[in-house]
Order: structure tokens, then sequence, then C-alpha cells
């Protein structure tokens, strides 16, 4: 049973106040194509979302690896967002940008916007986006079994980054969210992270980079191994080797472990 660690605990009944998510970035694809493009690009599927929607969504190389795991928000029947946690949007749209070839969409990083965490209950309904993408101010329940929140994007503003930061990012591991940097980016299928418990991987639609291989892990069920939350001992005594991502918050360290 995964509990709240003391720190965050204590921090959370302290009612804390709204912080930039530094690590957060934005993503934008619009055009004649921009769902077509996404939906054979990506490893969920993106034709199931209707306008104000998101889902978990991730994009996976031939091998099947996770290249990045984001949220993708479809804003407008042409134009849909990424909000990619750990890899930024430059690099992503560097990487996608040489997919795109006759497809009518463009890429461009959303530089104006910012990602705002808020500890809380949201009025939000499950991937639903409240607010108005005229005036770029958009809400996302993002809660996890453990911690109630949602995600804002909003314009760029003076928002502090504070300790609420630290706080995210440790209840996004509790909440079976990995985080990928560095060597672990394409090195781990979705199945083995655990992805499809975040209904971030689709086995029924069309294909797309690495389909092949999802489908035969699903199907066949040849995974053996999957996400685990280490704490404490367990976190200092874990092999190198299976660690995808830790957190610490005050005195309190949790981390993720593919066993």
């Amino acid at each position: 049973m995964v509990n709240i660690p003391p720190s965050l605990n204590k921090f959370l009944a302290s009612s804390p106040s709204d912080s930039v998510l530094p690590g957060y970035s934005i993503l934008g694809l619009k055009g004649p194509d921009a769902v077509a493009f996404a939906q054979a690009q990506f490893m969920n599927d993106v034709a199931l979302l209707d306008v104000m929607q998101w889902q978990w969504n991730g994009w996976l190389s031939t091998k099947g690896r996770v290249i990045a795991l984001f949220l993708l928000l479809r804003v407008a029947e042409d134009e849909l967002l990424i909000v990619s946690p750990d890899m930024p949007a430059a690099e992503l749209g560097r990487r996608l940008i040489g997919y795109v070839l006759r497809n009518r969409v463009q890429l461009g990083v959303w530089s104006e916007l910012e990602c705002v965490g808020r500890f809380g209950t949201s009025t939000v309904a499950a991937q639903q986006i409240a607010g108005d993408w005229n005036a770029r101010q958009l809400e996302l329940n993002l809660a996890t079994a453990l911690v109630p929140r949602s995600l804002h994007l909003r314009p760029r503003a003076e928002t502090a980054v504070t300790e609420g930061a630290s706080a995210w990012a440790m209840a996004s591991l509790l909440g079976g969210i990995p985080s990928l940097h560095g060597e672990q980016i394409e090195r781990w299928t979705p199945h083995q992270i655990s992805l499809q418990l975040l209904h971030a991987v689709s086995v029924k639609k069309g294909c797309y980079p690495g389909q092949e291989i999802v489908a035969r892990t699903h199907f066949l069920g040849k995974n053996k191994r999957q996400l685990t939350l280490l704490s404490d001992i367990a976190l200092t005594q874990a092999d190198p080797a299976t660690l995808v991502c830790s957190a610490q918050f005050g005195d309190d360290q949790a981390g993720l472990a593919v066993l």
C-alpha cells in the first residue's frame, strides 16, 4: 500500500500556493493534418479525443522504446498541444519535424505560456479541459490516487518557482508517472514502465512507430517486468540498472524501478 510521505503530507496540509513547474514545456501542432500526423506517430489513440479533451500519450522509437511521455491536448479541430514534463518542447519538436514530410501541420514551441501546478480538488472532470484557449487559459485535473491537484496553462507571468515544484514531482512519482531523462530515453517499452495503467498506449489503433512490439508484448504476455515504487532502504539498495527515476521532498525519497 502506498502512503504519502510525512514531508509531503505536512506540505499539502499547509494549503500551498501555486508553483511554476520549470521542467514543463509546450509544443503546438496546428494544421489540417495535425490530428492525422499525431495519430500516425504517437502511441495512444488521438482520434478518440474530442475538442477540449486530453490524454496521456507518448512517442516511441521503431524498437518500441519510449522517447517521450507527455500530455496531449486537443484544443481545436485542427490544433493539438503537447505538454511535456521531461523532454524540452524544442528538442521534441526538432525530433518530430523530420517526420512531417507532406503533412499539412506546423510545429511550434509555446514559450509565452507556462505550466503551473496547484494542489487541491479540481472541479474539472477527468480527461476534460476547462478554460478558454483563445485567452490561453486552460485547466486539467491531474489528480493521482493519493494527491488531488490540477495543471494550469496560462500566459507567462512572474509566478515563483517554489518548493511546490518538488512536491509536484514527488506526487507524480507516487502516482506511478515516470520521468524520463538522459539514459532513460529509448530504454524502456511502455509496458515495462506500466504506461498501460495511465491509459497512455493503445493496442487497437492502426500502425505507429513501435506498434508491433507493443502489440506483441500485450497479446502474448511477454512482459514480465513492471514499474515498482521504492522508498527508504529499498531505494538505497536498488540496482541502478533498474531505476527509472527518483524524487526527494524534505527528508523523504522515493523512486520508480523496473522489477
